[in-house]
């Protein structure tokens, strides 16, 4: 008889779940789940109920014996558990709006995951990120944990760095969205395109790109030269790159590439944002109200089409893909952030990189790429020197370290302004920063 599967999904109130589940359903043939277990905490109990049941309609429609259960109760949803996925907000969207607003009025990027907003949304979510797996090492400990909260990066870079559980993939839908992105532009069917990714989370690159296992990254990057085929993901609109700049840079940046090459246009783009149609996370918000409106409708059974609006596009398949292909050992590869391990010569071997991987049993194994080009290896390192330096002022409560953090990012390039905007965002976080308090 064919083991069966139990998964532990912490910040199931998520309206990102739906997507998780038609995953499951569209995978179950060779996903045998058993038992889902949705976890949140009491400020998402009622979203809780309403994805819950949601979910409990989808497997019923689809014919599947899946159990879906709801706690709040985390330690009771692990025991056992064979893979556990966390997707929760730490402070939930109120926080993220802060992140958003409070360095927009220092003329510096408001955003969830590069920045300030990434900064502090880290030193919030890693002391939590730690407890879970202290909680997994006692109550499943031969568990996978798939990460896909962010920064996801450097929350993959803290479980590695502080805690000795090595059975974490940190997982993201921009490189899935940049390979459907490229599908489409080349009028291909996705499987046939193959991207060698190599860098850090939101900072990653593509080396190269195959369709068939034939190279056609010089095309695409003529594609990228015209501004309409530019973003690859709905949260992110760039402006479109100068021909003369993507040409010469010889690799495919990601969309979160804009905010650190195309920094004052995309800064402005925030303020005007900010000012007229709201944050990200205030849209967001409405967002999320219509989508659990659409999600309490007893006659809804699959997953709603305006979810895709919601930015976490085919997170359900990179999620489910990921977990299936570990269950069943597939060796095929896919891009997640995991030990470095000498994949990227120019990054420490113990750190976290997001990279192409076979996927195996015993987890991912880079692909290795060698060392980064020389136009993009001086911004990747920096930006992993930010993750270290924050993912240890998080652990240590070091005020002077998330300074320090800070000014390294090069969205904000100036001490003063960095403390300036620690000190206001310290108090506005204070809640979810006991560490510093």
């Amino acid at each position: 008889m064919t083991k069966t599967i139990k998964i532990v999904t912490i910040g199931g109130g998520s309206s990102y779940t739906p997507e998780l589940v038609e995953g499951f359903i569209k995978r179950y043939h060779e996903l045998p789940l058993r038992e889902l277990w949705l976890v949140d905490i009491e400020e998402g109990k009622e979203k809780l109920e309403i994805v819950g049941n949601l979910a409990r309609r989808m497997f019923q429609k689809a014919r599947l014996p899946v159990k879906v259960h709801l706690t709040l109760d985390r330690r009771e949803a692990l025991q056992g558990a064979d893979f556990v996925t966390t997707q929760f907000r730490v402070g939930l969207l109120d926080a993220r709006a802060k992140d958003e607003r409070i360095p927009l009025k220092y003329g510096v990027l408001g955003q969830e995951t590069n920045g300030p907003g990434g900064l502090f949304k880290g030193l919030r979510t890693i002391p939590v990120i730690l407890e879970i797996v202290e909680d997994m090492k006692e109550l499943c400990p031969e568990a996978w944990l798939v990460n896909f909260t962010n920064p996801a990066g450097m929350v993959t870079e803290a479980v590695l760095r502080y805690s000795d559980h090595r059975r974490v993939v940190g997982l993201c839908n921009v490189p899935i969205g940049m390979e459907m992105g490229i599908a489409k532009l080349l009028k291909v069917d996705y499987s046939k395109v193959r991207i060698d990714f190599a860098g850090l989370n939101h900072m990653v690159y593509g080396l190269d790109v195959y369709v068939d296992g034939v190279s056609v990254k010089d095309r695409v990057i003529e594609f990228l030269t015209n501004p309409e085929n530019a973003s690859f993901v709905k949260n992110i609109q760039g402006q479109g790159w100068e021909p003369e700049f993507i040409r010469a840079l010889g690799v495919l940046p990601c969309p979160y590439h804009n905010y650190y090459y195309k920094t004052r246009e995309m800064v402005e783009k925030e303020i005007k944002n900010a000012a007229t149609l709201g944050t990200r996370a205030e849209v967001v918000k409405k967002l999320e109200d219509e989508l659990f409106e659409l999600y309490k409708d007893p006659e809804l059974a699959i997953k709603p089409p305006q979810l895709e609006k919601r930015g976490g596009a085919y997170y359900s398949d990179a999620a489910v893909r990921l977990i299936s292909s570990i269950y069943n050992d597939k060796r095929d590869i896919q891009p997640v952030n995991t030990i470095n391990n000498g994949a990227i010569a120019s990054i420490p071997n113990e750190s976290a990189v997001e990279i192409s991987c076979v996927i195996t049993k015993e987890g991912p194994k880079p692909v290795v790429m060698g060392d980064l080009p020389i136009p993009v290896r001086g911004l990747v390192q920096q930006i992993k020197s930010f993750e270290r330096v924050a993912c240890d002022a998080a652990i240590t409560g070091d005020y002077n370290k998330a300074v320090l953090a800070l000014t390294i990012n090069p969205l904000v390039a100036s001490d003063t302004i960095a403390k300036k905007i620690v000190n206001e965002m310290m108090e506005a976080h204070k809640k979810y920063l006991p560490q510093f308090h």
